[in-house]
């Protein structure tokens, strides 16, 4: 029925006229194709897979990140989930597409490859953060998880490669802080009061004024705690960090004051997030995407 349509209307429209209205429809419907079937796009080491024209389907860090490393810019390397996958989580039950988990891992190793360092290893241990980004901005209403991969193994090596166990031991106890904040819905006031009555007791008035063994110790006060108020153990398995924090910063796209923000500002529901993973700063209050 479509030819015999076609074959009625060439001899009313120039054919010249009719190529070039052609060609933008093909155009048009080629990025909703590549959106269905590529969930992960990487960047780093001077290039990327995005740029900054794709900001609904990388999200706006999503796309700057892109861009920058695309233009040469020092960016660490990392990869972004994209919005399609946050719509596909919510449309279907919070559940990933398929090969999401294998395309995350693949985009994990990469960053390794760049840094020369591995996910979850003892020696020479690869930290990423999770962050979220959405179609506009929203700043400050959805959820970060910093130094992501370290445990009780990785924070030895991290000590090693650093030359400062008092930093290294810093940064798990902040690590740990936030995961159970932001994935186990643990709040931080449970490990302030750990905090604040170590320091009494020491006679520190500032975090500053602490020492890797005080830093040790506390770290297995805050795990005491976090299983005591979580009903299990903090998760030392890198992998399990890291889909637990992915599943979060997804949820947090519902979450009240996001919610409350896009009513406030007119946002669409549907502008669903984006998340950049990449290895952080060497310390854990400069990391930034």
């Amino acid at each position: 029925m479509a030819k015999s349509q076609s074959a009625r209307n060439r001899p009313t429209k120039p054919p010249r006229a009719q190529g070039r209205k052609a060609a933008p429809r093909a155009k048009a419907r080629a990025p909703d194709k590549a959106s269905r079937s590529k969930w992960v796009y990487r960047f780093g080491n001077g290039k990327a897979e995005g740029s900054a024209a794709m900001r609904d389907l990388l999200g706006g860090k999503g796309a700057g990140l892109a861009e920058m490393a695309n233009l040469g810019l020092p960016v660490p390397p990392g990869f972004t989930i994209t919005t399609a996958v946050c719509t596909y989580y919510y449309a279907n039950g919070k559940t990933y597409p398929k090969r999401l988990a294998d395309t995350v891992a693949a985009a994990l190793a990469e960053i390794g490859r760049i840094t020369d360092k591995r996910f979850g290893d003892r020696a020479n241990p690869l930290l990423v953060s999770v962050r979220a980004g959405a179609r506009d901005t929203m700043p400050g209403m959805m959820d970060t998880v910093l130094n992501l991969g370290l445990n009780d193994e990785t924070v030895e090596g991290l000590a090693e490669k650093s030359g400062n166990k008092r930093f290294a031991y810093d940064a798990y106890r902040r690590f740990i802080t936030m995961y159970s904040d932001v994935v186990l819905g643990i709040g931080h006031h449970h490990f302030e009061e750990i905090l604040d009555e170590h320091k009494d007791r020491n006679g520190a008035a500032l975090d500053t004024e602490l020492s890797a063994d005080d830093w040790i110790k506390l770290v297995g006060r805050y795990k005491e705690r976090l299983e005591e108020e979580h009903g299990a153990p903090f998760p030392q398995d890198p992998h399990e960090q890291l889909w637990g924090a992915i599943g979060a910063v997804f949820g947090s796209w519902m979450n009240q004051r996001a919610i409350t923000y896009r009513r406030l500002h007119g946002i669409p529901e549907r502008a669903s997030s984006s998340r950049a993973i990449h290895r952080p700063a060497r310390r854990s209050s400069t990391a930034s995407s």
